[in-house]
């Protein structure tokens, strides 16, 4: 199997031997095979591990596996934390779709800010067949015939080369320890149900039903390859970037054969469905202003163009912060972190600044939006407070509330920024040394 992983990178073109690549290691038994692969074939390599914290002890037992993994590669190891149900909730949109949103926004920032030339993912040929069949089942386009690509843009798929058995084998032949998600065996989920039970009945009609699909494929992608390119004639002719914003004008649009099929593939890279295709294009002789909304941008139509405006997805994905940091910002907030000495301090009574017992903390910290479940133990109190409760007490706002973040050490809320601190790092008389946080919020 090395020298087909080996032949198939090559052939595909996926990346060089120099090229330093991200794996997306989930602790699952296809990871563990892509990571043992690029480590035989002295391919460079760092590991990136996702904690959606959807099964709680579970989630955490991933991470601590996989973080051991780069270990024993001696691979550069990132993960991070998602708020995937509070993205969900918010947006309207399956777990699935969160977590998937989330995760390759977080990838594609890490592989800017590191370095990092491509993103692998451990996807096989069994699901490229399963999304085949799962794109038919709901409705597609011409993208949605062809499975799972090899390569796009930096996201490469090394191992589409091969099926589920191939990488069983692999595992047994060199005695690979793996992750079981128990999640993969619910058949509640639509892609768990092909898998499951559709594609063994499929399987009946043709046993090699795999290898069938795979030149079916080929040839869907070939002809998708035609269509692309009249598809970027378009782009270059209709769609001007300012910075992060996209205008689209609509009335070149008009003019061209098939002008709603290419809409479409147009916007669909910013997360619009062709239903809501359809329904923008219903509206453009309409008054400027109509407002559409997809997990991860705005679109709204002006007088003669769509403008297309990009969310703060980055609101739902945790930032690490490390003991010698002494400066932290996002969209929202920014943070001045500064140690000073117990010695004659006055503490300050702004509610944007925070003093903590600097030897309680354990670094690094974590920053994220609240979410519910979260217990803290308010200042000048010695027991366990629902944050939704406390955010009730203090009045908070209904619209305000998704704004508000914590800061967390280990795992324990240590500020609910600009309202309290967590009685349990205050400062006493045997403080020595303050870590003293000032927010700005924005």
């Amino acid at each position: 199997m090395l020298e087909k992983f080996k032949a198939y990178v090559q052939d595909k073109e996926l990346f060089t031997p120099n090229d330093k690549v991200i794996l997306a290691v989930s602790g699952g038994i296809d990871s563990v095979v892509m990571c043992h692969l690029f480590h035989q074939a002295n391919f460079p390599f760092a590991i990136a591990h996702c904690n959606f914290g959807l099964r709680g002890e579970e989630s955490d037992e991933d991470e601590l596996f996989v973080k051991k993994l780069a270990k024993k590669y001696k691979a550069p190891f990132y993960s991070d934390h998602f708020e995937a149900a509070a993205f969900a909730e918010k947006e309207k949109i399956s777990i699935q779709m969160a977590a998937r949103t989330l995760r390759y926004e977080w990838f594609n920032r890490l592989a800017e800010s590191e370095g990092y030339a491509y993103i692998a993912t451990a996807h096989h040929l069994n699901d490229s067949v399963e999304t085949l069949l799962l794109n038919i089942t709901r409705g597609t386009g011409i993208a949605g015939l062809h499975g799972i690509q090899p390569k796009v843009n930096r996201l490469i798929r090394p191992l589409l080369f091969a099926d589920k058995e191939e990488i069983h084998a692999y595992v047994v032949e060199n005695q690979l320890a793996w992750r079981e998600d128990s999640s993969n065996q619910s058949i509640k989920y639509q892609r768990n149900l092909i898998r499951h039970e559709v594609i063994p009945l499929l399987k009946k009609i043709n046993p090699s039903l795999e290898s069938t699909m795979e030149q079916t494929i080929e040839r869907l992608t070939a002809v998708e390859h035609i269509f692309q390119a009249e598809v970027e004639r378009v782009r270059q002719q209709v769609i001007r970037k300012q910075g992060d914003v996209e205008y689209l004008d609509f009335t070149f649009l008009q003019q061209e054969t098939e002008p709603l099929i290419k809409l479409y593939e147009l916007i669909k890279e910013t997360h619009f469905s062709y239903t809501q295709a359809q329904d923008i294009w219903q509206v453009l002789e309409a008054e400027p202003g109509r407002r559409f909304e997809s997990p991860t941008h705005t679109l709204v139509k002006d007088r003669t163009e769509l403008i297309i405006t990009p969310k703060q997805v980055q609101q739902f994905i945790s930032a690490t912060i490390t003991e010698n940091q002494d400066f932290f910002s996002n969209e929202s907030l920014e943070l001045r972190f500064q140690e000073v000495s117990a010695k004659n301090f006055s503490i300050p009574t702004d509610a944007n600044i925070a003093c903590l017992d600097k030897q309680l903390i354990q670094f690094p910290l974590k920053l994220r939006q609240w979410k519910q479940g979260d217990w803290f133990c308010p200042l000048g109190m010695n027991k366990k407070k629902k944050l939704s409760d406390f955010l009730i007490d203090v009045k908070i706002p209904l619209n305000l509330k998704s704004k508000i973040w914590v800061l967390t050490s280990n795992g324990s809320i240590v500020w609910i920024i600009g309202q309290r601190i967590d009685n349990r790092f205050k400062i006493t008389e045997k403080t020595e040394h303050i870590l003293q946080i000032t927010a700005r919020i924005s």
